[in-house]
C-alpha cells in the first residue's frame, strides 16, 4: 500500500442538499430544501444527476417529487468509519487541506512537513480567524445493493447535520449490539428555525429507521441478517479493521482535487446561506482569546526548551 494515500470507501456518487449556481459571473453555493443524488461527473449546468435520483423521486407521494428521505445502509459497524468529521482549514486558492483537528490536537502542513499542534477549536485558534476553519463531515452510505461496498457521500460543514448524524450512529450502534451495518436506515431531511437564523429555515440531515419499522423489528431483522452473513463466511469485523487501516494510511484524508470542490461548495467567500456572522464584539473577544492562547503556547514551548 502506498504510504500517505488515504484509502477511503469507493464513491459512486454524491448526496447533497444544495448546488452551485452562477450569479454575476461567480459560482456560489445555494442551499436547497431537498436531497439531490448526483454522479461524479459535472457539465456546464453542474453535477449530472445519478439514475437513482429519478428512481427514488418516483416513489415520493404528494411532495411535488421533492426527495426528503433516502433509504440507506451503513457499510461498517463502527460509527466513526461511516461518518468522518474534523475541523478543517483549506487553502482557498489550491484546495489543499492545511490543517485538520479534532478539538484537542491537529495535523498541520508546515514548511518542515506535517506537524502536530494543539487544536483549541476554530473560535479560539489564531490560524482560523475569519471563518477559515470549519467542521467538515463526510457520511458514506450504500444505496445500491448491486455494489455492496460502493458508497454515496454526503458532505457537510453544518454542526446540526454532523452532531445529529454522530448521535444517531452511536445510538443505533449501541442499541443493536454492534450491528449497525445490518439495520434498515434512511437519511431524512429536517428543518428548523432559530433566532440566530433570523427565523428562516435551516435544513440538516438526520438518520432514522425506515418508514414503518420500529426499533425492536429493526434489531430482530439485523440479527437475522448478521447470522446469515456469518453463515456464508462474511467477516464484518475484518472489513471494519481494513477500513480503519485505510483511513490511517495518511495524515490527511482529503486530496487536492477533492479540496477544490469542497472550497467552492462550502468555503466560498460569498455563500448564499443562512449562516449568521458574529457581531463585532464577539469577533474581538475571540481574537483576544486566541491571542492569549497563542501566547500561552509560546510560553509552554519555552518551558519545554
Amino acid at each position: 500500500m502506498i504510504k500517505g494515500l488515504a484509502i477511503t470507501p469507493p464513491v459512486l456518487g454524491r448526496i447533497s442538499i444544495g448546488k452551485i449556481v452562477e450569479k454575476n459571473g461567480k459560482r456560489i453555493p445555494e442551499k436547497d430544501d431537498q436531497f439531490t443524488i448526483t454522479s461524479q461527473i459535472q457539465n456546464k449546468d453542474g453535477w449530472v444527476k445519478h439514475p437513482l435520483d429519478e428512481q427514488l423521486r418516483v416513489k415520493v407521494p404528494n411532495q411535488n417529487q421533492k426527495l426528503r428521505s433516502i433509504p440507506v445502509r451503513m457499510i461498517f459497524n463502527d460509527p466513526e468509519l461511516n461518518l468522518r468529521a474534523e475541523y478543517s482549514l483549506f487553502d482557498r486558492q489550491t484546495g489543499r487541506l492545511i490543517c485538520s483537528g479534532n478539538g484537542e490536537t491537529c495535523q498541520r502542513f508546515c514548511q518542515n512537513g506535517i506537524e502536530q499542534h494543539p487544536c483549541p477549536s476554530p473560535d479560539l485558534c489564531p490560524l482560523a480567524q475569519g471563518g477559515l476553519c470549519k467542521p467538515y463531515g463526510r457520511l458514506y452510505v450504500n444505496l445500491d445493493e448491486s455494489d455492496e461496498f460502493g458508497t454515496f457521500i454526503f458532505r457537510t460543514t453544518g454542526f446540526n447535520s454532523i452532531r445529529t448524524l454522530a448521535a444517531r450512529l452511536r445510538y443505533y450502534h449501541a442499541a443493536s449490539g454492534d450491528l449497525l451495518s445490518c439495520l434498515p436506515l434512511q437519511l431524512t431531511l429536517r428543518g428548523k428555525s432559530t433566532t440566530q437564523s433570523y427565523r428562516t429555515p435551516i435544513y440538516y440531515v438526520d438518520l432514522t429507521l425506515r418508514e414503518g419499522v420500529n426499533l425492536q423489528e429493526a434489531i430482530s431483522s439485523a440479527k437475522q441478517i448478521n447470522e446469515q452473513s456469518k453463515a456464508v463466511g462474511f467477516y464484518q469485523e475484518a472489513l471494519d479493521h481494513v477500513a480503519r487501516q485505510g483511513y490511517g494510511n495518511a495524515s490527511f484524508e482529503v486530496g487536492g482535487e477533492e479540496g477544490l470542490d469542497i472550497v467552492e461548495e462550502f468555503y466560498s467567500d460569498q455563500q448564499n446561506t443562512v449562516d449568521v456572522q458574529p457581531d463585532s464584539s464577539s469577533v474581538h473577544q475571540a481574537m483576544d482569546d486566541a491571542t492569549s492562547i497563542k501566547q500561552g503556547l509560546r510560553q509552554s514551548v519555552r518551558a519545554v526548551n
